[in-house]
């Protein structure tokens, strides 16, 4: 038992020597870019970015879990796609109340959400495929099912309340934004202090150990994938809220994006390490230098370039990290 708590004790002791580093960095980003622009610190400004980062946030959320366990979700730009024109489809029904509407829609987002994530885990878990070919299979899945059920066409007009609900504020803070960091609390909860969230570091770990134990392995990857179906859905409804509107084209790369995020925040792609926290650390990062290259007028194609070579950075670092660990 004593080596047992001095293991834990080490891993909690790198995670937080870890998330101080990224911590550290997205510091060393804001300090560049207050001192290197005019309007950085300002609150408009600080606000767009919060309300930028908050799908990215949602859709890396879920995806951290499916990277836990070592597996990869490229599905989840198309699905809140999907999500999105179900719920707009379901919230412009006749013969609803706005607040029957809402709740309809919230409803349609997230269940398409977990069922295509059900799909995924499923099917990847139980003929043991790549994670990577089925969801890259549901990706295109779930594009042509947005096109088919919209016709192509975007959706609009929904509830003024609805509309609200993406613009509202609390203290100059985006409420969207803290639905999304509510999601992350929940996640650092699960992750940190439930059977549950240690055997998925398991099974990122070494899966085989977790299935002699007598844990159902299958199950809990598939409860991984439905999670980030689940976030993919939530994050179609903060889509339509923020922009009022359902788009069969929508989340097209977001996938990664959330990938980026998770992969910056530190945690690992061959499973087994890593935390939400860094994720939220992660997303951030990402958003601050999206946000700071624009104030510095550079074109979206050098903004995507210079993104790229963050992420090729962090997968080195990381490579870097796990050696450090295997030490």
């Amino acid at each position: 038992m004593k080596n047992t708590g001095s293991a834990r004790n080490g891993i909690s002791l790198q995670a937080v020597m870890q998330n101080a580093g990224i911590g550290l960095a997205l510091l060393a980003l804001i300090i560049f870019f207050s001192v290197t622009t005019e309007h950085f610190l300002t609150a408009n400004n600080i606000t767009n970015i919060l309300t930028q980062i908050t799908i990215n946030l949602v859709l890396a959320v879920g995806m951290t879990f499916v990277i836990l366990i070592g597996g990869i979700d490229l599905s989840v730009g198309s699905v809140m796609a999907f999500a999105a024109v179900v719920a707009g489809k379901a919230i412009t029904m006749p013969g609803f109340g706005d607040a029957e509407a809402i709740a309809l829609a919230i409803f349609a987002a997230t269940m398409t959400g977990v069922l295509c994530g059900l799909f995924n885990g499923i099917v990847s878990a139980f003929w043991s495929l790549p994670s990577f070919i089925i969801t890259l299979g549901m990706l295109n899945i779930a594009r042509g099912g947005a096109l088919q059920i919209s016709g192509a066409q975007t959706i609009y007009s929904f509830p003024f309340a609805f509309e609200e609900f993406g613009s509202a504020m609390i203290y100059g803070v985006p409420v969207v934004f803290l639905v999304a960091l509510l999601f992350v609390l929940i996640a650092w909860f699960i992750l940190n202090f439930t059977v549950f969230g240690r055997l998925l570091y398991g099974i990122g770990n070494n899966e085989e150990a977790v299935r002699l134990a007598g844990h159902p392995v299958f199950w809990y990857k598939v409860a991984a994938f439905t999670i980030c179906g689940l976030t993919a859905g939530v994050a179609a409804v903060v889509y339509m809220a923020r922009l009022n509107i359902s788009s069969p084209i929508a989340g097209i790369g977001f996938e990664l994006n959330a990938i980026a995020a998770v992969i910056i925040g530190g945690t690992s792609l061959s499973g087994g390490r890593g935390s939400v926290i860094g994720t939220l650390l992660g997303a951030i990062i990402i958003g601050v230098l999206a946000n700071g290259l624009i104030l510095y007028g550079l074109s979206d194609f050098m903004r995507q370039m210079i993104t790229g070579v963050v992420i090729i950075v962090a997968v080195i670092l990381d490579y870097y990290r796990a050696r450090f660990a295997r030490k």
